[in-house]
């Protein structure tokens, strides 16, 4: 006879369980708004957008420097942006490389609620 399979349910963000005796705590999808740093919707869209570039060097196996090169700047910001090291690269810059990169880049600009206002990036077709 097989034994009951034990339900398990999905934590809501802040909602804290033991795991072995340690306490976890799921977070918001958003680790910097979890870690309390300032501006934390915008690190997210800049860390989605290097993320996404990264990647994309990576699949067509670019070193550092030629990354840098087809991307016209230099190996250290390419090597920054590997590491995740951002607050020296725009969004400008982040958007003219997906663009270079061959990648569509659309920004939309929703009408004004009563939500506060935020920052959303949505990647599709990786």
């Amino acid at each position: 006879m097989k034994a009951a399979a034990k339900k398990t349910r999905r934590l809501q963000p802040g909602e804290v369980t033991l795991v072995r005796g340690i306490p976890i705590e799921e977070g918001s999808g958003n680790v910097f708004a979890d870690l309390g740093l300032p501006d934390a919707e915008e690190r997210l869209a800049k860390s989605r957008l290097a993320a996404l570039i990264t990647d994309i060097i990576r699949k067509k196996e670019w070193t550092q420097a030629e990354a840098a090169d087809r991307l016209n700047t230099h190996q250290p910001t390419i090597s920054a942006l590997r590491k995740g090291r951002l607050s020296s690269i725009t969004y400008d810059r982040l958007v003219s490389w997906l663009v270079a990169l061959g990648r569509p880049v659309e920004i939309r600009i929703g009408l004004e609620t009563r939500r506060k206002a935020h920052v959303e990036v949505a990647i599709t077709g990786r």
